[in-house]
């Protein structure tokens, strides 16, 4: 099992997505500089001080390539840092050599196993580990500040691979809440689909029977016939990119929809007032952003029962447009903690982004939660399918 453990840490790949260089890198690098100076021209008792500030300024620059290349720049500094201390056995110089400004080298022991792979952390922890050993053999300090200062050294690292770990947690997570909602979405739409082809069906067989008596109520079953198939295609259209788990049974039952928001808007009670508005043709909707436009809302209210602290009302607002369907729910309660932009809000930026539109969530300018949702209607203008002329 050990060896199996080894295994699947030498081989771990890097953080996808690692960012190069952002401002709080320039930031840390000017302070570092500024530490170096400082440092240099204040404290009398600096040994080596031409070597001491070269070397302390050559690991602050070290720092803007932490992300990108962890293992190059441990081995750079580290060997820098042995390169020293070999100097200093040589010429017997019993005090330390070096700036303390030179602790930033600790925020390379953090990058390695939070940005490195596994194949970089073993090799750069075997490089930090060989050097603490070095300096620790080299100092003549008493035996438990030795311990403490190895102790020191390594902590960061710990810390670097504890991050790492709750960020992979926290995206399998999030990964898993949008496969759950293109699963449910999928499903919805499998249900739809179902539900035009079975009236497919039945239209079919009563044009079959209708044809020998009265042609032209065939041809207007046929004509039925082909609207059907029509929103079959275009709910099919809509299918794509959504995952369905085949064990997974589905009813043939539409979900709920826009029809539905009055019902839930007198759920909360008293504690909570909704003030809903709805405007346009919303009846023409197709049946995924009709059930989007529910769990958008839905999910709102339920954050702001939950979240919304001294909360009283909650306005929603539903507006149908020649090419698209505006969604606003805005609280006007107290912002608590870091916000309410959870799982739930994920799962319907994935299910927005899936129908091809947006949803944006955050707090607003005059208090409260926003959510603002632009989903495409889906549907010709008039509501209907157009069929070809013959």
């Amino acid at each position: 099992m050990l060896r199996d453990d080894l295994r699947t840490l030498w081989t771990e790949p890097r953080p996808p997505d690692a960012p190069a260089r952002v401002r709080r890198d320039w930031a840390l690098l000017a302070a570092g500089l500024a530490g170096v100076v400082l440092e240099a021209t204040l404290r009398e008792d600096v040994v080596w001080r031409p070597v001491a500030v070269v070397f302390a300024v050559w690991l602050c620059l070290l720092l803007l390539w932490r992300r990108t290349r962890p293992l190059a720049m441990v081995t750079l500094a580290f060997g820098s840092v042995t390169l020293l201390q070999v100097a200093s056995l040589v010429a017997a110089q019993r005090e330390s050599v070096g700036l303390y400004t030179g602790v930033v080298v600790l925020v390379l022991v953090y990058a390695l196993p939070r940005w490195g792979s596994g194949r970089e952390i073993v090799l750069g922890g075997a490089v930090i580990v060989a050097t603490g050993a070095l300096c620790v053999v080299a100092d003549e300090t008493p035996v438990v500040e030795k311990v403490v200062g190895l102790v020191f050294l390594l902590l960061p690292g710990v810390v670097g691979a504890a991050v790492r770990f709750w960020v992979t947690a926290r995206e399998r997570q999030l990964e898993q809440v949008r496969s759950r909602e293109r699963e449910q979405l999928a499903r919805e739409l499998h249900d739809t689909v179902a539900h035009h082809v079975s009236a497919m069906v039945i239209i079919a067989q009563a044009g079959g029977v209708l044809a020998g008596t009265d042609p032209s109520a065939a041809v207007k079953a046929l004509e039925g016939v082909e609207e059907e198939g029509a929103r079959t295609l275009e709910e099919m259209r809509a299918m794509v990119a959504a995952l369905r788990d085949r064990g997974v049974g589905a009813e043939v039952a539409p979900p709920a929809g826009v029809a539905d928001l009055e019902r839930l808007a007198r759920t909360p009670g008293g504690r909570l007032r909704v003030d809903l508005g709805l405007d346009g043709e919303l009846d023409a909707l197709s049946p995924a952003v009709d059930a989007a436009v529910y769990r958008i809302v839905q999910e709102s209210v339920t954050n702001a029962l939950r979240h919304a602290a001294d909360a009283t009302e909650l306005v929603v607002r539903v507006a149908a447009e020649r090419h698209t369907v505006r969604v606003s729910v805005r609280d006007n309660g107290r912002r608590t903690g870091r916000g309410r932009d959870g799982y739930g809000l994920t799962g319907l930026r994935e299910r927005a982004t899936l129908l091809g539109g947006t949803l944006r969530a955050g707090p607003g300018t005059d208090g409260g939660w926003h959510v603002e949702a632009e989903l495409p209607r889906a549907r010709s203008e008039s509501g209907v399918h157009s069929r070809p002329r013959r």
